[in-house]
């Protein structure tokens, strides 16, 4: 079952427990979760957004079966997350990679991350929030009112679609700009062996390794 939810130049597309299989997000696709907290070995996954940066977001809402409905089943939407010649676009990727993993049992990869990206050029400042850098890079405001509302709710409200929208439709386009700094500066490579490792990075979280962190000293 799908909503569709038209708002300031963009659509929003809610789907409830899968991706349609007629979706063609093509070779490069920003990815964002919404979850009930920000531990992923606790918290329940609730919504995937996904988007080609053409003006549409994709919303796959995640109901468990113990609320009606089909929890980890979703074959069409794990399938491009695994999918190795689809590049998937994250803001703070070691998270989303790792609650995805740990809800869906899939491996994101090869994936970007556009806060990795920021952190390695935009060293003169601490502002890398995705928030921040769409003001600065791209002119754009987005809201993040809606961050700490209960996206397990069986009905998402329209202010919760607009928000979990806004954190996919500017990805590719900052990717774009990060991509264009991480070149300027000769630090492309140097990103690109970050994003291979997040994946990896995910895991070990999963395991417990974020505290103590095995690469302190």
């Amino acid at each position: 079952m799908a909503s569709t939810l038209f708002a300031a130049n963009t659509t929003i597309k809610l789907h409830r427990h899968d991706l349609p299989p007629d979706v063609d997000l093509g070779p490069v696709v920003a990815i964002d979760t919404e979850t009930m907290g920000l531990d992923p070995r606790r918290d329940r996954l609730c919504l995937v957004q996904l988007s080609a940066g053409d003006g549409t977001a994709h919303c796959v809402q995640i109901i468990p079966e113990s609320l009606g409905g089909r929890g980890a089943d979703c074959p069409n939407l794990k399938a491009l997350l695994a999918r190795p010649d689809v590049v998937k676009l994250f803001h703070f990727a070691r998270f989303d990679v790792a609650i995805l993993r740990a809800a869906l049992g899939v491996e994101c990869a090869p994936v970007r991350c556009t806060k990795v990206a920021a952190k390695l050029v935009r060293t003169f400042t601490e502002r890398h929030g995705l928030k921040d850098l769409c003001r600065e890079l791209l002119g754009v405001d987005i809201s993040k009112q809606q961050q700490s509302s209960d996206w397990g709710a069986a009905e998402l409200t329209p202010e919760q679609l607009a928000y979990a929208a806004s954190d996919v439709l500017h990805l590719h386009a900052l990717w774009d700009r990060l991509e264009a700094l991480l070149r300027r500066e000769g630090r492309l490579e140097l990103a690109e062996a970050c994003f291979r490792f997040l994946p990896t990075r995910g895991a070990l979280d999963l395991m417990g390794y974020d505290e103590p962190d095995i690469f302190a000293h």
